[in-house]
C-alpha cells in the first residue's frame, strides 16, 4: 500500500498597513470573491483553505489577516505565534505604505521565527497594480535588491480586483516554506484560536456598505 501522507497545517500571516488591500486578498484567493467595500479589520481575521498541493499531498492553509493598526500592539505576538510564513502588504501607490514594509518584517523577524531559529520565509506584494502605475514601483532591479537586503524571498505587482498573481505568489510562499516542512510537521491545529468565523464576519459586513472602507483591492 502506498503510504498516505499527512496534510500539513499551514499558518499564514497577511501583514501590511490600513487599506493595503490584505482582506481582498483572502477573499479572493478563498473565495474568488471581490468586493468594493469591506470593513476595516479590528484585530484579526481567519481563514482556511484547503488546497491539493501534490497529487498525493493534501494542504490546510491557515491565512491570519492582521489589522493595519496591531503593528503597534502588543498582540502581535499572541497572532504571529506558531506561524510559518507571511505575505507582506503595500499599496503600490500609497508612499507610506511601503515604507511600512520594514517596520512590519523587523517586527515579524523580532517576534517569531522557526523552530531551529530562522525566520520566517516572507513574499511581499506590491497590490492595487491594476490601477495607473505610481513611483513606488518602477524600477524592477532596485525592487529585487530590496527584497535581498531585507531577507524577503520575492516581489509581485498583485490585484485582488482583476485576480492578478493572488493564486501564483501565495503558491510561491507556500513552496518556500514547504522547504522547511520538517520544521511544520508537528506544527498544532491553531483554527481553534479566533471564535469568530471569518466567512460570518465579512458576511455581516457586506450588509452595512455605509460603515466600510472604500475598495481595499
Amino acid at each position: 500500500m502506498t503510504e498516505q501522507k499527512s496534510e500539513p497545517v499551514l499558518k499564514v500571516l497577511i501583514v501590511g498597513d490600513l487599506g493595503t488591500g490584505k482582506t481582498s486578498i483572502v477573499k479572493r484567493y478563498v473565495e474568488n470573491y471581490f468586493s468594493e467595500y469591506y470593513k476595516a479589520t479590528i484585530g484579526c481575521d481567519f481563514a482556511l483553505k484547503v488546497l491539493k498541493w501534490t497529487d498525493d499531498q493534501v494542504i490546510r492553509l491557515q491565512l491570519w489577516d492582521i489589522s493595519g493598526h496591531e503593528r503597534l500592539g502588543s498582540l502581535t505576538r499572541i497572532y504571529y505565534k506558531d506561524a510559518v510564513g507571511c505575505l507582506l502588504v503595500f499599496d503600490m501607490h500609497k508612499p507610506t505604505t511601503f515604507d511600512g514594509v520594514l517596520k512590519w518584517k523587523n517586527d515579524l523577524d523580532n517576534k517569531v521565527q522557526l523552530s531551529d531559529g530562522t525566520l520566517l520565509p516572507c513574499v511581499l506584494l506590491a497590490n492595487k497594480c491594476d490601477l495607473p502605475k505610481q513611483d513606488i514601483v518602477t524600477d524592477i532591479e532596485q525592487m529585487d535588491d530590496f527584497c535581498r537586503v531585507n531577507g524577503i524571498c520575492k516581489w509581485f505587482e498583485t490585484s485582488a480586483k482583476k485576480n492578478l498573481n493572488i493564486e501564483t505568489s501565495i503558491r510561491y510562499l507556500i513552496g518556500q516554506i514547504m522547504k522547511n516542512e520538517n520544521q511544520i510537521e508537528n506544527k498544532p491545529n491553531r483554527s481553534d484560536t479566533l471564535n469568530i468565523r471569518y466567512d460570518e464576519k465579512l458576511t455581516k459586513s457586506k450588509n452595512k456598505i455605509g460603515c466600510c472602507t472604500p475598495a481595499t483591492r
